[in-house]
């Protein structure tokens, strides 16, 4: 039996499998991811613990081709793939979103970013399933 794939070799499989789906298909699936990324941004919104509201403002959707804003994580270095959503926390006035999330020896975590994504998950999957069917189907009938 082999050992299971890191999930760097898991990531790499993954990207070479969604690089050879036709451009076609990507530019159907794009509204969808979109719709996907503000769907979990809207949720870390209503789920952020609210002191000032810097850190609720800070959440951020980059959409695929486009770069992270600059205090997000790789912040300002990172673009999206062309079949990537990326939700960030963190600008220059809230860049402590990770210490809510997992908290600190001195404060209980208080997550708010992965409820976030297991809330929408299973309708996330449902809409990225019915928009790449809808694109491939079209593809056929094009074709």
């Amino acid at each position: 039996m082999s050992e299971p794939k890191s999930l760097t070799e898991q990531s790499r499989d993954l990207e070479k499998r969604l690089n050879a789906i036709p451009t076609a298909i990507l530019e159907a699936l794009r509204p969808a991811l979109m719709r996907s990324g503000e769907e979990v941004a809207r949720n870390m919104r209503a789920l952020v613990p609210e002191d000032t509201g810097n850190l609720k403002e800070s959440i951020t959707v980059t959409g695929p081709g486009e770069t992270t804003p600059p205090y997000a994580a790789n912040g300002g270095k990172r673009t999206a793939g062309p079949n990537q959503v990326l939700v960030t926390v963190g600008d220059t006035h809230a860049r402590y979103g990770h210490m809510l999330e997992f908290g600190t020896v001195k404060m209980e975590a208080q997550p708010f970013v992965r409820p976030s994504w297991r809330l929408a998950r299973t309708r996330i999957d449902r809409r990225l399933k019915a928009a790449i069917t809808s694109a491939i189907k079209k593809a056929a009938k094009n074709a």
